[in-house]
């Protein structure tokens, strides 16, 4: 059975960790701007990280499930409900047959990551279920979802004795997703860090920019004074990355998000760190950020902190949710 987009919202796609091994052919990752969250919203319902979800932006879509499911919500918070009644995100859902998933307004974050447990039936391209919309490959059919679309679940798992007569029925457990200093971002310098002149270099960390309105999977641009450069000479194009931050001939700044081009010519001067995708991920334009310089070694040792909390999340929902499925685990 499936579940069916009764209204389609401003861009949601079916997204994964990514489509990697390519970009020498120009193809980039692409795949879940929030790597974190996706990860979570499958723990959360019991599949493998790895699993195809869908990402949504606000205003988001509306799906009717054309069977009971178990589903997971994780990243933004956009004040969802299952047929007019509210449910909280982080945790995993049993919803009933011909329910009604909407979501209202934004509370917090810029995108929702919506996990079915046992994973969608759709095909790979590549190697990856991700939506590369430039090529117009992956995902549900190379594009982002539109009204009447259907899309198919790879379990038919019936949970009709569990929810019994309710429309959905949550689970005592949750993930705890809380991050501090939410507009802070560490960096590491790049490539073409000593371009910048001594002044750039403290502006860059002394100011607070402001995400624009000319901001999507591609990169955010940002609203800063110019900065500075010590040389105007021309690069040779070079690999770039997610969390990359350029500096463009008018001396503002763009960081790479998930879409970002495969290689680039404009200066590399600093690289969110990996740990901090995410945080980088559920921002929006209007929001602020600000640049703290970190090292190598921090670096890893915030990511190997983030995978460790992923993997007892793992293991702590792989035994809650066996007590309560039994034989209807997948």
């Amino acid at each position: 059975m499936s579940l069916k987009v009764f209204k389609a919202g401003i861009l949601d796609s079916v997204q994964d960790l990514g489509r990697y091994g390519f970009q020498h052919l120009g193809i980039n990752p692409g795949g879940v701007m929030d790597h974190f969250s996706a990860k979570v919203a499958n723990i959360l319902a019991g599949n493998p990280v790895n699993e195809a979800v869908i990402e949504l932006h606000f205003p988001a879509s509306i799906m009717i499930f054309q069977q009971t499911a178990l589903i997971a919500l994780s990243g933004a918070d956009f004040s969802a409900s299952i047929s007019g009644e509210n449910i909280p995100s982080n945790h995993p859902v049993l919803v009933k047959k011909n329910s009604i998933l909407q979501f209202h307004h934004v509370k917090t974050g810029a995108r929702v990551y919506l996990a079915v447990r046992g994973g969608l039936e759709l095909p790979d391209w590549l190697g990856s279920r991700s939506t590369n919309l430039k090529a117009g490959a992956g995902g549900y059919m190379g594009r982002a979802l539109r009204k009447e679309d259907e899309i198919f679940f790879r379990c038919n798992n019936n949970y009709s004795a569990l929810l019994g007569e309710r429309e959905f029925m949550v689970m005592p457990w949750s993930a705890d997703t809380t991050t501090d200093h939410a507009e802070e971002l560490l960096v590491l310098p790049g490539n073409e860090w000593e371009r910048l002149t001594l002044q750039s270099k403290e502006s860059f960390y002394m100011t607070s920019f402001v995400i624009t309105q000319q901001s999507d999977r591609m990169g955010y641009r940002l609203n800063n004074i110019p900065l500075p450069s010590l040389t105007n000479t021309e690069l040779v194009s070079s690999a770039v990355g997610f969390g990359t931050v350029q500096l463009l001939p008018d001396g503002r700044l763009i960081i790479l998000m998930a879409d970002h081009q495969t290689t680039g010519g404009y200066p590399r001067i600093a690289h969110v760190i990996t740990a901090h995708h995410s945080k980088l991920a559920q921002m929006k334009p209007g929001d602020k950020l600000r640049f703290r310089a970190t090292e190598q070694q921090k670096a890893e040792e915030l990511l190997v902190k983030q995978q460790q909390h992923l993997l007892q999340l793992q293991n702590a929902c792989t035994f809650r949710l066996s007590s309560v499925l039994g034989n209807q685990l997948v």
